[in-house]
Formats: C-alpha cells, sequence, structure tokens
C-alpha cells in the first residue's frame, strides 16, 4: 500500500518536474469564483457553495479535494466580496489554501447589462507531506526528500478580469502568483513546487424554445510547464430547473521537459445540476478517463451543493447563466 502511494505520489505529481496542477473541479461553471476571483459578485445574492471530489476512487491515495466558496456584494453592487477554503489530498501530500476575494463590477453601458469586474485575492497555501505514508525502506525514497522539509505556509495571490453580458461572458485569470517565489530549496519545491496558473473561460447562452437554453463554453488552463489542459463544455438547461451536459477534457502534450511517449491524457465529463429552489441546488459530475491505462477503470465522482440567501428588500434573485 505505501509504496503504491509513494507511486501514485511521484505519477501524477511528478519528480522534479516543473509544477504541480492545481486541484479541479468539473462543477466550475457553476461557480466561477474558484478559478476567476473578478467572478465574486456575480450573482448579486449572498451564496456558499460547496464541492467534493473523489477522482480515481477506486485508487487508494488518490486525489480528494473539498471546497468551500461563499460570495456577495455590497449594496452598491459594485463591490463582490468572497471568501475561499479549499483541501486537497494526494497520497502523501496534503495541501489547505484560504483565500480572501475583492472585485470590483462596473457597468460598461448605459443599461448596465453588460458589466466588467476586475478583482484579487489574497491569503495561503498550507503544505504538507506526511511520509508516514510511503515505504520507509523503499529505495526509490529520495535523501532530498527524507531530510528536507515537509511542512510550510506560503502567501500567495490571485488576480483575474470578468466580462459578461446576458449573452456571453470571457474571463482570464492568474493563480499562484507569489507561492514559487516563497517555497524554499527543499523537498517540498522539488516535489510539489508551485508556479502560476493561467485561465481563460469563453462561453455563452443561447435560447433554443421557452423549455431549453444551451450553453456552451471553453476552459484553457496553462501552468507554462506542464501539459496544456482544455475543457470544451456544452451544457442545457430545461425549464430553468436542470442544468444536464457533457465536458471533453484533454490535455496538449508539447513540453520540452516532458518524456517522450506520453499519451495525451483525456476524459469526458458528465454532469447535472438541479435547481431545487429560489434558494438551493445539487450537482453531480461523472468523470470518464478516455485513453489513460492507469485510470480507464477508475471513476471519478463529483458533488456540489449550492445555497442561495434572499435580499434583504425581498427583491426575487434574477437568474444567472454564467
Amino acid at each position: 500500500m505505501k509504496k503504491f502511494l509513494f507511486i501514485l505520489l511521484i505519477t501524477l505529481c511528478g519528480i522534479k518536474v516543473s509544477a504541480q496542477q492545481d486541484a479541479q473541479f468539473s462543477q466550475y461553471m457553476f461557480n466561477g469564483l474558484y478559478i476567476n476571483p473578478a467572478y465574486a459578485g456575480y450573482h448579486e445574492a449572498w451564496n456558499v457553495h460547496a464541492f467534493y471530489r473523489n477522482q480515481w476512487s477506486s485508487f487508494p491515495g488518490a486525489p480528494k479535494t473539498f471546497s468551500v466558496a461563499a460570495d456577495g456584494n455590497l449594496k452598491n453592487e459594485r463591490v463582490g466580496l468572497g471568501i475561499q477554503v479549499m483541501n486537497d489530498k494526494l497520497g502523501a501530500s496534503n495541501n489547505t489554501s484560504l483565500y480572501g476575494t475583492y472585485a470590483y463590477r462596473f457597468p460598461v453601458n448605459e443599461e448596465g447589462d453588460h458589466r466588467l469586474s476586475i478583482g484579487i485575492s489574497a491569503g495561503f497555501v498550507q503544505q504538507h507531506m506526511d511520509l508516514s505514508k510511503l515505504s520507509p525502506t523503499s529505495t526509490a525514497l529520495d535523501p532530498v526528500l527524507v531530510n528536507g522539509r515537509k511542512d510550510a505556509m506560503l502567501p500567495d495571490a490571485r488576480v483575474g478580469i470578468y466580462y459578461n453580458t446576458e449573452k456571453w461572458f470571457a474571463g482570464f485569470s492568474a493563480n499562484n502568483l507569489f507561492t514559487h517565489a516563497f517555497q524554499k530549496s527543499d523537498a517540498l519545491k522539488e516535489y510539489l513546487p508551485l508556479k502560476p496558473h493561467l485561465y481563460f473561460t469563453l462561453g455563452g447562452i443561447f435560447p433554443v424554445s421557452e423549455q431549453l437554453k444551451l450553453k456552451p463554453s471553453l476552459l484553457v488552463k496553462e501552468d507554462m510547464a506542464g501539459p496544456t489542459s482544455i475543457d470544451i463544455n456544452a451544457m442545457g438547461l430545461i425549464q430553468e430547473k436542470l442544468w444536464v451536459g457533457i465536458s471533453y477534457r484533454s490535455a496538449y502534450l508539447k513540453r520540452n521537459n516532458l518524456q517522450d511517449g506520453l499519451q495525451q491524457p483525456s476524459a469526458m465529463v458528465f454532469m447535472a445540476d438541479f435547481i431545487v429552489s429560489e434558494k438551493l441546488r445539487i450537482g453531480y459530475a461523472y468523470d470518464k478517463t478516455i485513453n489513460s491505462t492507469v485510470a480507464n477503470n477508475a471513476p471519478t465522482n463529483e458533488i456540489s451543493l449550492g445555497y442561495y440567501f434572499r435580499h434583504k428588500d425581498g427583491r426575487v434573485i434574477s437568474p444567472k447563466y454564467f
């Protein structure tokens, strides 16, 4: 078991590679705060959103991620505030992060339905590596790993920009801006390096009938070191009550520092999000890896729960599709 966890750790994170990938969610399109601080306040109502992701659940030590985020806006609806806490476990590694977010949202047309938002998050990342989950007799254990620091608390910041109308949206954000600069030259930096990640999102909403709306979208994730990840999503909203859709995720391996012969990883994601009421929504996603011999038969399950608070003045929470 311990040897398996070590193999899993170095396989998924990579020994002496250029960066550790950010924690991944499939239902990020239901709360963009997870990838872009400029999203804070978009719903124009205070809300709390929770995710739990159990990746490759048949493998012991495979990634497990839990996160809770809350955001809303002040009375003038131009200032968005948010907070997010996340815990991400992978084999012997355990990362916890906490961020506070500020976003300024301003209209760019007279009607006020075109908005540009600029956001920033500040917080910290707590890294921990538990060598008790690895085999102490394994010859694969590097002295740097054994003798190096196993815990670190690193300050961090995120920035983003988000533009939306009633019909489409686009966003760009950068995460992990400071963590790499504060990582010391030890086991954590050698085995679990944190480098900036760039995110680009684009999508729109297209009414087909009174009962059906379609929402195609795109996410590109780039860390300038490992594979470039691309999600192509197609969601449908049925009678303003049920989102159902599919996503295709692929990674492009055009990097000089990656070993030859790696398969291009890809996955299909099937998801649904049920709007129980004006206040409550429940989501589920199932990821199926397509061409990885390791994870083809290992399911990934993800659940989400969102709760929206009523306006104090009694206003109805208007539908937000992005």
